[in-house]
């Protein structure tokens, strides 16, 4: 006898499929970004054997040359793509989650436009040089900066990157006329701009984790209200939902996160533009899923840019903010001529 398959049936066939692949999406992408690491530590100006970078991870040689550039330049570049690379993520998640916009990223929409210009101020005025001292400066811009970009949170893509245009016209030509008057503060602040890495504080990295980590904890309490609120303000406040209040600590999440990355690797552009779209295209809309991914996938496009630049480059090095923009500008071009550009 011939069993009969029920609508049931069938739905609990897909949702197994479904859970299956979303697990193998994450396997892999964990294992791509084990991949990226490795290859974080290995490559280089300096070429340098499997062997030796182990050695000197596991058995450093106080004298040897190759350890020292394992240990004191690539382990702190990796972990701060790390950091910087989930950061910008999942703040990328939250801010096109919540204005609704698949064209929303921290760089196109002014925020970290805003950090700069705040960075700058404080090289300039008091004298600031390390990232430890840049990060509270980075929040205080990306806040002014997200507050503006938060007042039109209801307004079509089109209109919020007329806003983030204005935004970086703006404060441009801001940073610009002091860099223009005080050389100090150009060369302080050249290294830092072009979005890099190398040269960064692994000290300041640590100082700063509480606030990664408060920032994706918001971040994780905010999927189920993002989810509601891709349905329209309306229907999210007959859920039961404090619109206002989502907006709110959506608007703190990509402030805590942004001020970070911003402040470890400079104002790096289209990281949270790109991972967004790959996560939402390989497990779908549920933001519980795309901002786990994002964990992975955000640290992958970094560490990958910066790996990319050391190779490029013949005895030298090209920043992974510029190749990071290379590799998102063809998706911000492919949104913009979608058919799905009206929102999310």
């Amino acid at each position: 006898m011939t069993a009969t398959t029920t609508p049931a049936d069938l739905a609990g066939a897909t949702l197994r499929a479904r859970r299956a692949r979303t697990g193998r999406v994450f396997g892999l992408a964990l294992a791509a970004m084990l991949l990226v690491c490795c290859a974080s530590l290995l490559f280089g100006v300096r070429p340098l054997d499997p062997a030796t970078v182990w050695q000197a991870l596991t058995a450093p040689v106080a004298d040897n040359v190759d350890h020292m550039v394992v240990l004191q330049q690539r382990v702190p570049r990796t972990l701060i793509g790390l950091a910087a690379g989930v950061a910008l993520g999942v703040a990328g998640i939250v801010i096109q989650g919540v204005t609704r916009n698949p064209i929303a990223d921290p760089g196109l929409l002014g925020v970290n436009s805003g950090a700069s210009l705040a960075v700058v101020l404080a090289i300039q005025l008091l004298g600031v040089t390390s990232a430890m001292g840049y990060v509270w400066f980075a929040f205080l811009g990306a806040a002014l900066a997200a507050v503006v970009v938060f007042s039109f949170g209801r307004a079509q893509p089109v209109q919020l990157a007329l806003v983030g245009a204005a935004l970086v016209a703006l404060i441009s030509p801001l940073i610009t006329l002091v860099l223009l008057r005080d050389q100090a503060t150009f060369d302080s602040y050249r290294f830092w701009v072009v979005g890099a890495l190398t040269g960064r504080d692994l000290v300041a990295l640590v100082w700063m984790l509480p606030f990664i980590a408060v920032g994706l904890a918001l971040a994780a309490f905010l999927a189920h209200r993002l989810n509601g609120l891709a349905l329209g303000d309306d229907v999210a406040r007959g859920l039961g939902q404090n619109v206002g209040l989502t907006r709110a600590l959506a608007a703190a999440t990509i402030v805590l996160l942004c001020g970070v990355a911003v402040s470890l690797a400079g104002p790096i552009a289209l990281v949270g533009l790109v991972v967004p779209h790959a996560a939402r295209r390989l497990v779908g809309a549920d933001h519980h899923l795309t901002t786990a991914l994002a964990l992975l996938l955000g640290p992958i496009m970094l560490l990958l840019a910066d790996v990319i630049g050391r190779l490029v480059v013949t005895n030298d090095e090209l920043e992974a903010g510029v190749v990071a923009a290379f590799l998102g500008a063809p998706v911000l071009v492919a949104v913009a001529r979608g058919r799905r550009v009206v929102g999310l």
